[in-house]
């Protein structure tokens, strides 16, 4: 429990500190309730609607993560809504019984709800259906208030989300994608400062190795707050506002996709270098290759510090990052080749190893062109 305190009291200071996700949620969180009261200020309080609980209710569900979807999800929520309503109240109109049009509703409701253009939401199909149903007596004027107290419902819930610091998320994906171009760069750097001084062992390129693997997911991550970044920017008035700043779209793609080379090279070299350490399935080679791959390895991990410069800057692409981005791949290529031209020789003996650093050599040669590229 202290521990759960402690985390809590962290991420109120967070958010009234500095902007962030705490900061986000705590707006979003504002927002809803926000929104709920304002519903049901005019249906409840001033209109005094029968089932007047329908608009807060949709309201605060509607104030969702990005302004695209509380309109999407709205527009099929009140589909959902509709057509549960209106089937529930012409079969209890004509059955005259509640619970034989139970029985019969709520399967066909269900199903309705699986419609695909109805996405997530329909499952309120059913709960339209029940809201009349559970209701008290069933009638065309009482159904018809309902349908319309979710639409007020559900324009507050997308107005309030529209006009009042709409979500943007392009700050997330940023961080995310800085995130996972600093770890590789500090998985490489401490793996090439290990070969340098031949001062390790299999329990330290294991983890170097999990945290290599761990960094694809970091990928993932970037490629999911890319997608929502993308998604938040869309029919969304704060947005472009935000678009000088980060503006989402195939610079993003490019990113993600020299991260994804970033992450299978180091995937393959902390594998290569936990192997030859703990299992003995990969022969090293000679002090000279070994040291001359320890600074490629340098030359990858500021490639890599230079490309995040050139990525990420607040203030857009530095040029002079970018020039000398240009300079450290030329500086990788002409290691590489050194490399492809001494290995044969180093590993004349070994049939495995060669296709094992043939392989790695690939993927660096691979690496280095897609960050020359963009």
């Amino acid at each position: 429990m202290q521990r759960w305190a402690g985390a809590a009291v962290s991420a109120v200071r967070r958010a009234w500190v500095s902007p962030g996700r705490e900061r986000d949620l705590a707006v979003q969180a504002g927002k809803a309730a926000l929104a709920a009261w304002v519903a049901w200020a005019v249906v409840g309080w001033w209109l005094a609607a029968p089932m007047a609980f329908v608009a807060p209710w949709v309201a605060v569900v509607l104030v969702e993560s990005t302004v695209y979807r509380s309109i999407a999800l709205g527009l099929q929520q009140l589909a959902a809504i509709a057509m549960g309503t209106v089937v529930a109240t012409a079969v209890a109109l004509l059955l005259g019984s509640t619970m034989v049009t139970l029985a019969l509703v709520l399967p066909a409701v269900l199903l309705l709800g699986e419609w695909q253009r109805l996405g997530s939401q329909g499952v309120y199909a059913a709960t339209g259906a029940l809201f009349v149903l559970t209701g008290g007596q069933v009638s065309v004027a009482l159904s018809a208030a309902r349908i319309a107290e979710a639409v007020f419902g559900a324009v507050v819930g997308v107005a309030v989300n529209v006009l009042i610091r709409p979500p943007v998320y392009l700050r997330d994906a940023r961080a995310a994608l800085e995130d996972a171009a600093r770890e590789a760069q500090e998985i490489l750097d401490a793996v090439a400062d290990a070969l340098a001084t031949g001062e390790w062992d299999g329990q330290a390129a294991g983890g170097w190795h999990d945290r290599a693997v761990h960094l694809g997911r970091l990928v993932d991550q970037a490629r999911s707050a890319v997608g929502w970044s993308r998604e938040s920017m869309r029919v969304n008035p704060r947005g472009r506002r935000e678009w000088t700043l980060s503006p989402p779209g195939e610079a993003d793609a490019d990113t993600l996709t020299v991260l994804d080379y970033v992450a299978v090279h180091t995937v393959g070299v902390t594998r290569t270098v936990w192997e030859t350490a703990d299992r003995g399935k990969v022969t090293w080679p000679a002090a000279g290759i070994t040291c001359a791959y320890a600074d490629f390895l340098r030359h990858m991990a500021r490639a890599i510090r230079l490309f995040g410069q050139t990525r990420f800057s607040p203030s857009g692409r530095d040029d002079s990052a970018e020039g000398e981005l240009c300079e450290k791949v030329g500086e990788l290529h002409r290691t590489l080749d050194a490399l492809r031209r001494r290995l044969p020789g180093a590993v004349s003996d070994d049939p495995d190893a060669l296709v094992t650093y043939g392989t790695l050599l690939a993927q660096a040669h691979r690496l280095a062109d897609q960050l020359v590229q963009l």
